[in-house]
């Protein structure tokens, strides 16, 4: 029997850093750009609440409706370019516990052992059970480096699940941050105060 640390090895595997790197720059230019396009909204907002009393009701419907669809066009993109950078971080930590599996395999049956725990889940054990550092260093032979698809191949949709490995060994969430891009609210159009 022996045990191991899932997040242990995803630290110290070369392949995840080099992964983690890449989808946070990817995540860090996406809110720059989210940023960005909010100071466009306010501008046109401000501008809108400066030229009011010079327009025409229609002219302001039609102000306000083009801003309203520019944030929601906008909302859209941004939406979506999060996802696929999610399912671009999701596939890449699959291929990295694709990977990861056999290489458990590989070491535990090195040192006879035909059970791998997890360490979190053990309440003792003696390092001398413990696995976790030959298998970050195996995997990072194996496999130095892991494909990240560029966000313009990864589609648009509902999220891929997560592949569960055969030998149910590897059962934590991948060290890659996720969920939707906070867009800070922005007032509506026609909000803003008339002068």
């Amino acid at each position: 029997m022996g045990v191991l640390s899932v997040p242990d090895v995803y630290r110290q595997s070369t392949a995840v850093q080099a992964m983690e790197k890449i989808i946070n720059a990817r995540r860090n230019a996406l809110s720059q750009d989210a940023v960005k396009e909010q100071d466009v909204w306010r501008q046109m907002q401000a501008s809108l609440a400066a030229e009011r009393a010079k327009l025409t009701p229609a002219a302001i419907r039609a102000r306000e409706t083009a801003l309203q669809n520019r944030i929601t066009n906008a909302q859209k993109e941004f939406s979506g370019r999060n996802q696929q950078i999610q399912e671009a971080a999701q596939y890449a930590i699959d291929e990295v516990n694709r990977m990861l599996v056999a290489v458990i395999r590989q070491v535990a049956e090195s040192r006879g052992m035909n059970l791998v725990l997890h360490r979190e889940q053990v309440a003792l054990n003696m390092n001398t059970y413990d696995i976790t550092d030959q298998v970050a260093q195996q995997l990072n032979k194996v496999l130095p480096k892991v494909t990240v698809l560029p966000d313009s191949e990864m589609p648009i949709g509902p999220p891929v699940a997560a592949a569960a490995p055969g030998n149910g060994l590897l059962t934590q969430a991948a060290p890659v941050p996720t969920g939707p891009l906070p867009l800070p609210p922005v007032a509506p159009p026609g909000s803003a105060a008339k002068p």
